[in-house]
C-alpha cells in the first residue's frame, strides 16, 4: 500500500521492492535451504512482471486481454496477466486508466513504472510516452481520454501476431516516422521485426474502414516514395546502372530495416477491422484495384522464350488481412489468413511474402532455356551441310543464304562452301579467259595469213 493523500499517487517502489513484496514469505535461517520450488516462483514472479512492465513500455495502454494473448498465450485466460497488474498496481508501478466499452481495463505505467521500463527496454527500443495522471479540482483522478478503437485494434494486432510466435514484445514499435522530402511524414502504426519467423522487417496498418477509400491507397504511394530515397551519399547514376537487389545498397531503407530475405522492398500488411464482413473485403478490393501500380511486378525479358518470371524488385509487397479473421482462426495469426495483393488464394504469412514466380523460376527458367538453345544448336549443327570438295561444314551466312534462296535443280555449287564455290567460280573464269585467247589468236592467225596471201605476185601486179 501506499502513504498520501488520499486520491493522490501511491508511492513508487522499484522493481527490486516489488519482487519483494510480493514474492512468497518464507522465513529463512542460516542452517535451512529453502525449497527449490520458492526461487523458481520468485523467479517466474520476476519475469512476469518484467514482461508487463516492457510491454506497456511499448505500446504506452493495453488490457489484461490483449497482454494475456501477447505474453501467456499458452493460458487458457488472462487471470494469471490480471494478477502480475494487480501485483504491480500495489507497487505503484502501474495503474488503471479507465474501462473500455467492451468491459476490459486499461492498465497504463506510473512515473515509476515508466522509470522502471525504461531501465528494462533495450537502448534500441523506444519507450512510450507517459501518460501522467490528471486530477480535478477537489483532487479526484480524472480518467484517460487519449485511447480510442483505432489504438486498441493496434496492440490487439500486435498481441496476437506475437501470441502466434511473430517475434516478442521487443520486435515492435509503434509510430514510426517516415519523412519524405516534399514535408510529409508518414507513420507507421506498427513496425514488427522478426528474424526468428522469418520476417525480418515489416510495416504494419490497421485500417478500422472508417476513412475515405483514397486513405490506403495514399499511405502506399507515400511508402514507395520513402523506400525511393536515396541513402545520403549514394551515387545516383550508380544507382541508376545498378540491377535486381543491388538498386537497394543505395537506398535509405536498406540503412535503417534488415534485408527482408525477398525481393523488393519492407513488405506493408493491411490489417483491416470493424464493420461488417462484406465492407472489408469491399475495401480490399479497392486497394487491390487502386494501388496494383505499386505492388505488380514487371515481367522478365523473354516472355516469348518460355520465361514467364517476374521482376519484385522494385514493387511494394502488401498483404492484407483481417483482425476478425485472425482471432477466430485456430492456428491465429500463423494460420492461412494473409492475402497477397495480386493472388487469390489465402496463405500463411511466409506463403504470401515468398515469391515462387520471381527470381528463383526467373533462373529456372533461364537454365530451361539455355539448355533448349543448346539442345536446338546442337540438333541444327547436326543438319548443316557439308562441302562435297573439302568437307568443310557451311559458314551461318552462306547457309542462310541457301536456305533464303532455294537450292537450284543441277547446281552443283550449292554443294560446295564459300571459299571452293569461289575457287570454282574462279576456276570457270579463268578457263573462259584461256578460250577466249585462244579464239582470238586463232582468228588473228588467220587473219595474219590473208594478209600474207594478198601481199603475194600478183596482189603487187595490180
Amino acid at each position: 500500500m501506499y502513504v498520501g493523500p488520499r486520491h493522490g499517487p501511491p508511492r513508487p517502489l522499484s522493481l527490486s521492492g516489488v519482487l519483494r513484496r510480493s514474492a512468497p514469505q518464507v522465513k529463512a535461517c542460516r542452517c535451512v535451504r529453502q525449497p527449490s520450488w520458492v526461487y523458481r516462483g520468485m523467479e517466474a514472479d520476476r519475469s512476469a512482471k518484467a514482461e508487463a512492465l516492457r510491454a506497456l513500455g511499448i505500446f504506452q495502454r493495453a488490457t489484461p486481454d490483449q497482454l494475456w494473448r501477447m505474453l501467456r498465450p499458452g493460458d487458457r485466460h488472462d487471470r494469471c496477466t490480471r494478477d502480475t497488474l494487480n501485483a504491480l498496481k500495489e507497487t505503484g508501478m502501474v495503474r488503471v486508466e479507465g474501462r473500455l466499452k467492451s468491459g476490459h481495463q486499461l492498465w497504463v505505467l506510473t512515473e515509476a513504472g515508466h522509470r522502471e521500463a525504461k531501465g528494462l527496454l533495450p537502448r534500441s527500443v523506444r519507450i512510450s510516452a507517459l501518460c501522467k495522471q490528471k486530477y480535478d479540482t477537489r483532487g479526484r483522478p480524472i480518467p484517460g481520454q487519449g485511447y480510442d478503437e483505432h489504438a486498441a485494434a493496434v496492440t490487439l494486432t500486435a498481441a496476437v501476431l506475437t501470441g502466434a510466435g511473430f517475434g516478442t514484445p521487443l520486435s515492435w514499435q509503434t509510430e514510426i516516422a517516415h519523412k519524405l522530402p516534399y514535408g510529409y511524414t508518414q507513420y507507421a502504426d506498427l513496425t514488427m521485426r522478426a528474424p526468428g519467423a522469418g520476417v525480418p522487417a515489416m510495416l504494419l496498418e490497421v485500417d478500422r474502414v472508417n476513412e475515405p477509400v483514397d486513405e490506403p491507397v495514399d499511405k502506399l504511394r507515400r511508402y514507395t516514395d520513402w523506400f525511393e530515397l536515396l541513402a545520403p551519399k549514394a551515387d545516383p547514376n550508380k544507382e541508376k546502372a545498378a540491377r535486381g537487389t543491388a538498386v537497394h545498397d543505395f537506398r535509405l531503407w536498406s540503412r535503417i530495416h534488415s534485408a527482408t530475405g525477398h525481393e523488393g522492398y519492407v513488405p506493408v500488411a493491411f490489417v483491416f477491422t470493424g464493420k461488417t464482413a462484406a465492407q472489408r473485403e469491399s475495401r480490399m478490393r479497392c486497394l487491390e484495384r487502386a494501388g496494383r501500380r505499386y505492388f505488380a511486378g514487371e515481367p522478365y525479358p523473354g516472355r516469348g522464350e518460355g520465361i514467364t518470371a517476374v521482376d519484385y524488385h522494385q514493387p511494394v509487397p502488401v498483404v492484407v488481412t483481417e483482425l476478425e479473421r485472425i482471432t477466430a482462426d485456430p492456428a491465429g495469426a500463423a494460420g492461412k489468413v494473409w492475402r497477397r495483393l495480386g493472388r487469390e488464394e489465402r496463405q500463411t504469412l511466409a506463403e504470401a511474402l515468398d515469391n515462387p514466380d520471381g527470381d528463383r523460376l526467373h533462373a529456372v527458367r533461364l537454365k530451361g532455356a539455355r539448355r533448349r538453345a543448346e539442345r536446338e544448336a546442337a540438333e541444327r549443327e547436326a543438319r548443316r551441310p557439308v562441302c562435297a570438295r573439302c568437307g568443310a561444314k557451311f559458314t551461318d551466312e552462306h547457309w542462310e543464304f541457301l536456305l533464303g534462296r532455294g537450292r537450284s535443280w543441277g547446281d552443283r555449287t550449292d554443294e560446295l562452301c564459300g571459299p571452293c564455290r569461289d575457287e570454282y567460280f574462279a576456276r570457270l573464269e579463268a578457263e573462259r579467259v584461256a578460250r577466249r585467247e585462244v579464239e582470238e589468236a586463232a582468228v588473228q592467225e588467220v587473219a595474219e595469213v590473208e594478209v600474207k596471201k594478198g601481199r603475194g605476185l600478183f596482189g603487187r601486179r595490180r
